[in-house]
């Protein structure tokens, strides 16, 4: 996760929810994210602030209202995600993730696609770092 903490589930969850938003104040992430997951409006401006002070959260005031956005693109917040998932429940093995994927009934021709390709980039990309 390029050298960011570690994130806990709630965190991660947050971090998902905030970087689908633009830029989204206090209230709307209490209303919106709290509410649903029963967290009391404390709570979550307290996980806010540790996502800000990890590096992961923006910050901006306007007209007196705090505003938080991710400090990444999406891409790179779902990089962060799968990867703590990998770590965390798998042991760091991508194996068991990839047995998952080639069963899922749900693995659409443009997924297949898109996961052809980036096992050919990974298989180039390792042919390359190679010692002769």
């Amino acid at each position: 996760m390029r050298d960011r903490p570690a994130l806990g589930d709630q965190e991660l969850s947050l971090l998902r929810f905030l970087s689908e938003r633009p830029p989204i104040s206090v209230r709307e992430v209490v209303s919106h994210f709290g509410e649903v997951n029963g967290l009391a409006r404390t709570t979550v401006l307290t996980m806010l602030e540790r996502l800000r002070k990890k590096g992961f959260l923006h910050r901006s005031r306007t007209d007196g209202v705090f505003f938080y956005r991710v400090a990444s693109e999406q891409t790179d917040v779902l990089n962060d995600i799968v990867e703590s998932f990998v770590q965390k429940t798998l042991g760091g093995s991508l194996t068991p993730f990839v047995a998952y994927l080639t069963q899922s009934k749900n693995l659409r021709r443009e997924e297949i696609e898109a996961l052809r390709q980036i096992v050919e980039d990974a298989e180039q990309s390792a042919e390359g770092t190679r010692e002769p």
